[in-house]
């Protein structure tokens, strides 16, 4: 069972991620599109800066819970790295339930709590351009929650192997 529930929380988490790969092409447009116009026609707008700063960010935090699920985030196993697979996993469980989940569902409560006040105001960006930013900020909080899930999704894996 718990095998199962930690393979449906990591398919979320790979489905968002292939999704959110695809925000690297609006990126890529409009970076292209700002270079030109700066360089070529000396009028550069208003919004390309603003605009990549806001894609790319989702891009990352997009990509959290996704380079979590693929086991790409530094680690610093100097400690474990020669100790039995039963001890580096209780040490996995023991940090996952001590540091990571208090924290990230700290960050999802919060960054939700952020969005709504945000969401609530229509809040917009305080530039010449002022695009609305309550999107951004529900976007990220929703970010939190799918590196939460991975975060549980971890754990379920971890005890799942302690127990065999």
């Amino acid at each position: 069972m718990l095998e199962s529930l930690s393979n449906g929380l990591e398919k979320i988490t790979r489905k968002q991620g292939d999704l959110a790969s695809f925000l690297i092409y609006p990126l890529l447009i409009i970076v292209v599109y700002e270079v030109f116009m700066r360089y070529v026609f000396n009028a550069p707008t208003t919004w390309g800066f603003e605009a990549t700063a806001f894609i790319y960010g989702l891009h990352y935090m997009f990509g959290l819970s996704y380079t979590d699920v693929h086991d790409g985030h530094v680690k610093v196993d100097i400690f474990t790295a020669l100790a039995p697979e039963k001890i580096q996993v209780f040490i996995r469980i023991l940090t996952n339930l001590v540091m990571f989940l208090p924290v990230m569902i700290c960050m999802t409560l919060l960054s939700m709590k952020f969005a709504y006040v945000s969401f609530t105001g229509l809040e917009v960006n305080p530039t010449s351009w002022a695009p609305p930013i309550w999107p951004l900020k529900s976007l990220m909080a929703l970010c939190f929650f799918f590196l939460l899930l991975q975060g549980i999704a971890n754990l379920l894996k971890d005890i799942n192997a302690l127990k065999k």
